[in-house]
Protein backbone atom coordinates (compact mmCIF):
# COMPACT_ATOMS: atom_id res chain seq x y z
CA UNK A 1 0.00 0.00 0.00
CA UNK A 2 1.45 3.38 -0.91
CA UNK A 3 1.68 6.20 1.59
CA UNK A 4 -0.83 8.19 -0.44
CA UNK A 5 -3.45 5.48 -0.37
CA UNK A 6 -6.81 6.42 1.10
CA UNK A 7 -7.69 3.68 3.52
CA UNK A 8 -10.97 3.46 5.34
CA UNK A 9 -13.05 1.26 7.53
CA UNK A 10 -16.79 1.14 7.66
CA UNK A 11 -18.19 4.10 9.51
CA UNK A 12 -21.71 4.37 10.84
CA UNK A 13 -24.52 6.15 9.03
CA UNK A 14 -23.61 9.76 8.43
CA UNK A 15 -19.88 9.12 8.68
CA UNK A 16 -19.18 7.03 5.69
CA UNK A 17 -15.57 6.64 4.66
CA UNK A 18 -16.50 8.00 1.24
CA UNK A 19 -17.20 11.42 2.78
CA UNK A 20 -13.92 11.70 4.70
CA UNK A 21 -11.24 13.79 3.04
CA UNK A 22 -8.85 11.53 1.16
CA UNK A 23 -5.10 11.43 0.74
CA UNK A 24 -3.89 14.24 -1.50
CA UNK A 25 -6.45 16.79 -0.27
CA UNK A 26 -5.30 19.99 1.37
CA UNK A 27 -6.11 19.73 5.08
CA UNK A 28 -8.59 22.49 5.99
CA UNK A 29 -7.06 24.91 8.48
CA UNK A 30 -8.92 25.50 11.72
CA UNK A 31 -8.57 27.16 15.08
CA UNK A 32 -10.07 25.41 18.10
CA UNK A 33 -9.83 25.89 21.86
CA UNK A 34 -7.45 23.60 23.74
CA UNK A 35 -8.19 25.31 27.07
CA UNK A 36 -10.75 27.96 28.02
CA UNK A 37 -8.27 30.73 27.17
CA UNK A 38 -5.95 29.13 24.56
CA UNK A 39 -6.54 28.15 20.96
CA UNK A 40 -4.61 25.97 18.56
CA UNK A 41 -4.54 26.32 14.78
CA UNK A 42 -3.53 23.58 12.38
CA UNK A 43 -1.35 26.13 10.57
CA UNK A 44 0.68 26.57 13.79
CA UNK A 45 2.22 23.17 13.03
CA UNK A 46 3.26 23.79 9.42
CA UNK A 47 6.69 22.23 8.97
CA UNK A 48 5.75 19.19 11.11
CA UNK A 49 3.59 16.17 10.38
CA UNK A 50 0.28 16.28 12.25
CA UNK A 51 -1.99 13.46 13.38
CA UNK A 52 -5.64 14.43 13.82
CA UNK A 53 -7.58 11.88 15.85
CA UNK A 54 -11.31 12.66 15.69
CA UNK A 55 -13.29 10.76 18.32
CA UNK A 56 -16.95 10.73 19.39
CA UNK A 57 -16.81 11.64 23.08
CA UNK A 58 -14.68 11.99 26.18
CA UNK A 59 -15.41 9.32 28.80
CA UNK A 60 -16.68 6.64 26.44
CA UNK A 61 -14.82 3.34 26.92
CA UNK A 62 -13.49 3.01 23.36
CA UNK A 63 -12.44 6.67 23.19
CA UNK A 64 -10.71 6.42 26.55
CA UNK A 65 -8.78 3.35 25.44
CA UNK A 66 -7.87 4.94 22.08
CA UNK A 67 -6.58 8.17 23.63
CA UNK A 68 -4.69 6.23 26.34
CA UNK A 69 -2.98 4.14 23.65
CA UNK A 70 -1.91 7.25 21.74
CA UNK A 71 -0.65 8.82 24.95
CA UNK A 72 1.39 5.69 25.67
CA UNK A 73 3.04 5.70 22.24
CA UNK A 74 3.42 9.48 22.01
CA UNK A 75 7.24 9.09 22.06
CA UNK A 76 6.96 6.99 18.90
CA UNK A 77 4.93 9.74 17.16
CA UNK A 78 7.47 12.33 18.32
CA UNK A 79 10.26 10.21 16.83
CA UNK A 80 8.76 11.26 13.49
CA UNK A 81 8.53 14.90 14.68
CA UNK A 82 4.74 14.49 14.50
CA UNK A 83 2.22 16.41 16.59
CA UNK A 84 -0.91 14.63 17.79
CA UNK A 85 -4.24 16.36 18.43
CA UNK A 86 -7.48 14.77 19.56
CA UNK A 87 -10.70 16.44 18.38
CA UNK A 88 -14.29 15.90 19.52
CA UNK A 89 -17.42 18.00 19.96
CA UNK A 90 -16.98 18.00 23.76
CA UNK A 91 -16.31 21.36 25.42
CA UNK A 92 -12.98 22.51 26.85
CA UNK A 93 -13.98 21.82 30.48
CA UNK A 94 -14.95 18.25 29.67
CA UNK A 95 -11.68 17.79 27.74
CA UNK A 96 -9.71 19.23 30.65
CA UNK A 97 -11.24 16.80 33.15
CA UNK A 98 -10.80 13.85 30.76
CA UNK A 99 -7.16 14.74 29.99
CA UNK A 100 -6.36 15.14 33.69
CA UNK A 101 -8.06 11.86 34.61
CA UNK A 102 -6.25 9.98 31.82
CA UNK A 103 -2.95 11.90 32.28
CA UNK A 104 -2.90 12.78 28.56
CA UNK A 105 0.09 14.72 27.23
CA UNK A 106 -1.33 16.00 23.94
CA UNK A 107 -4.01 18.59 23.23
CA UNK A 108 -7.69 17.73 23.04
CA UNK A 109 -9.44 20.31 20.90
CA UNK A 110 -13.05 21.34 21.38
CA UNK A 111 -15.03 21.31 18.12
CA UNK A 112 -17.85 22.60 20.29
CA UNK A 113 -19.30 25.77 18.80
CA UNK A 114 -20.33 25.84 16.06
CA UNK A 115 -20.80 22.20 16.93
CA UNK A 116 -18.80 19.85 14.76
CA UNK A 117 -17.69 22.49 12.26
CA UNK A 118 -14.19 21.03 11.85
CA UNK A 119 -15.49 17.45 11.77
CA UNK A 120 -17.84 18.57 8.97
CA UNK A 121 -14.91 20.12 7.04
CA UNK A 122 -13.08 16.81 7.23
CA UNK A 123 -16.22 14.85 6.28
CA UNK A 124 -16.51 12.93 9.56
CA UNK A 125 -19.40 14.58 11.44
CA UNK A 126 -22.21 12.24 12.52
CA UNK A 127 -25.45 14.27 12.38
CA UNK A 128 -27.54 11.35 13.66
CA UNK A 129 -25.90 11.56 17.09
CA UNK A 130 -24.17 14.95 16.97
CA UNK A 131 -20.62 13.63 17.35
CA UNK A 132 -17.46 13.30 15.32
CA UNK A 133 -16.80 9.92 13.81
CA UNK A 134 -13.79 7.89 14.84
CA UNK A 135 -11.40 9.07 12.13
CA UNK A 136 -7.68 9.54 11.70
CA UNK A 137 -5.76 11.86 9.41
CA UNK A 138 -2.00 12.08 8.92
CA UNK A 139 -1.05 15.44 7.44
CA UNK A 140 2.41 16.14 6.07
CA UNK A 141 4.60 19.11 6.91
CA UNK A 142 3.10 21.11 4.02
CA UNK A 143 -0.54 20.62 5.08
CA UNK A 144 -1.49 17.81 2.69
CA UNK A 145 -3.45 14.80 3.95
CA UNK A 146 -1.30 11.74 3.27
CA UNK A 147 -3.47 9.09 4.95
CA UNK A 148 -6.98 8.90 6.35
CA UNK A 149 -9.00 6.19 8.02
CA UNK A 150 -12.58 6.06 9.27
CA UNK A 151 -13.11 3.33 11.85
CA UNK A 152 -16.40 1.80 12.90
CA UNK A 153 -17.65 3.89 15.82
CA UNK A 154 -17.24 1.08 18.36
CA UNK A 155 -13.77 -0.04 17.24
CA UNK A 156 -10.46 1.36 18.45
CA UNK A 157 -8.43 1.80 15.24
CA UNK A 158 -5.11 1.42 17.06
CA UNK A 159 -1.94 3.09 15.85
CA UNK A 160 -0.45 0.81 13.19
CA UNK A 161 -1.92 2.80 10.29
CA UNK A 162 -0.69 6.08 11.76
CA UNK A 163 2.82 4.70 12.24
CA UNK A 164 2.89 3.26 8.71
CA UNK A 165 1.81 6.62 7.28
CA UNK A 166 4.43 8.48 9.31
CA UNK A 167 7.09 6.00 8.16
CA UNK A 168 6.21 6.76 4.54
CA UNK A 169 6.59 10.51 5.15
CA UNK A 170 10.21 10.10 6.27
CA UNK A 171 13.24 10.16 4.01
CA UNK A 172 14.62 6.61 4.00
CA UNK A 173 17.86 7.51 5.80
CA UNK A 174 16.05 9.19 8.73
CA UNK A 175 13.73 6.35 9.72
CA UNK A 176 14.83 4.29 12.75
Amino acid sequence: MSSAAHVHGTGGAGTSPEHALAAGAVAPDFTLHSTPDQSVSLSDFRGHPVILAFFPADWSPVCGDQMALYNEILPEFRRYDAELMGISVDGVWCHRAFAEARNLHFPLLADFEPKGEVARQYGVYRPEDGTAGRALFVIDDEGIIRWSYVSPIGVNPGADGILDALEHLQPREVAR
